[in-house]
C-alpha cells in the first residue's frame, strides 16, 4: 500500500487572499482552517499531513504548525528551506519527518528539485542535526543519479522525487521519457538504500501511472486533493485520492 501525505497549504493559501495581515490564524471569523481541514484528512485515510512553512510566509504560518501538532493523530511532515532559521524552528517543533526542498519567492509553488551537490555543506548539516534529534529527514530531488547517490551518502534516510518535469509533460512527447527517469531513479535510490517517496503535480488522472513506479513508499499531493475538495469536500476528496493510489 502507498501511503498519502495531504499538503494543507493551498488551504491557508485561501485565507491568506483574504486575512493577510490578522493576526490570528483561526477561529472566529479567519477562515478557511487548515488545521481543521487536516483534522477531516486524516478522518478519511491521510496518513500523514504535510504542511510547508515558507520564508515568506505566504501562506501557513508559525502558529498552523504548533496547533497542527498539537491535534495530529497520524505523521507531520514540515517542508522546510534548508537554512539555519528553518531547522532551528524545526528542532523547536519536532514534527515526525522534514522534507528539505529549495524556495525561491518568485515561484508560485515549489519548482524543482534540491541541488544537493552544490549545497553539500549545508545539507550535511541539516541530516546531521535531524538525525540526532530523531527526526526523519527527506530530499525533495530531481531524479538524477548525481543528487540520488550523494542524498545516500550524507545520510538521508528518505528522498522525494520531483515528478514534476514528468506532469509537465504529460501532454507532450517528452512524458515516457521523463517517467523513464523516475523509475529509474526510484530504483537507484532504493538500492542506495532510501526510502522512496514522490510528489509534485500529482493528481487525479496521472496518478494511475506514478502508483506503478517501483518501491515508492509515500505520495505527498496537495494541490489537486484541495481543488477536488472545493467540489466534493476534503474527505471524499482524500478517499477518491486513496482509492486511486491503490486501485
Amino acid at each position: 500500500m502507498i501511503l498519502l501525505g495531504v499538503n494543507i497549504d493551498h488551504c491557508a493559501t485561501v485565507r491568506q487572499a483574504r486575512y493577510r495581515g490578522y493576526n490570528q490564524t483561526a477561529p472566529g471569523p479567519v477562515e478557511p482552517d487548515p488545521v481543521a481541514l487536516a483534522v477531516l484528512a486524516e478522518r478519511a485515510g491521510a496518513d500523514g499531513i504535510t504542511i510547508h512553512l515558507r520564508e515568506d510566509r505566504r501562506h501557513i504560518q508559525e502558529h498552523d504548525v504548533w496547533r497542527l501538532k498539537e491535534v495530529a493523530k497520524t505523521r507531520i511532515n514540515l517542508e522546510m528551506a534548508c537554512t539555519s532559521a528553518m531547522v532551528e524552528f524545526a528542532l523547536k517543533v519536532k514534527p515526525n519527518s522534514v522534507c528539505v526542498v529549495p524556495e525561491s519567492r518568485e515561484e508560485i509553488s515549489t519548482e524543482g528539485g534540491l541541488d544537493v551537490v552544490a549545497r553539500r555543506g549545508h545539507v550535511k548539516a541539516c541530516i546531521d542535526a535531524m538525525n540526532a534529534a530523531g527526526i526523519i529527514t527527506s530530499l525533495f530531488i530531481d531524479p538524477d543519479a548525481e543528487q540520488i547517490d550523494l542524498s545516500a551518502e550524507l545520510g538521508a534516510p528518505w528522498i522525494e522525487l520531483h515528478t514534476g518535469a514528468w506532469a509537465n509533460a504529460w501532454h507532450t512527447p517528452r512524458r515516457d521519457a521523463e517517467f523513464v527517469r523516475l523509475r529509474e531513479g526510484a530504483l537507484r535510490a532504493r538500492a542506495a538504500g532510501l526510502v522512496v517517496n514522490a510528489g509534485h503535480g500529482i493528481n487525479y488522472d496521472n496518478v494511475a501511472d506514478i502508483r506503478t513506479l517501483p518501491h515508492v513508499h509515500e505520495l505527498n499531493i496537495g494541490h489537486t486533493i484541495i481543488s477536488r475538495a472545493l467540489s466534493t469536500g476534503i474527505e471524499e476528496a482524500v478517499r477518491e485520492m486513496k482509492r486511486r493510489m491503490n486501485a
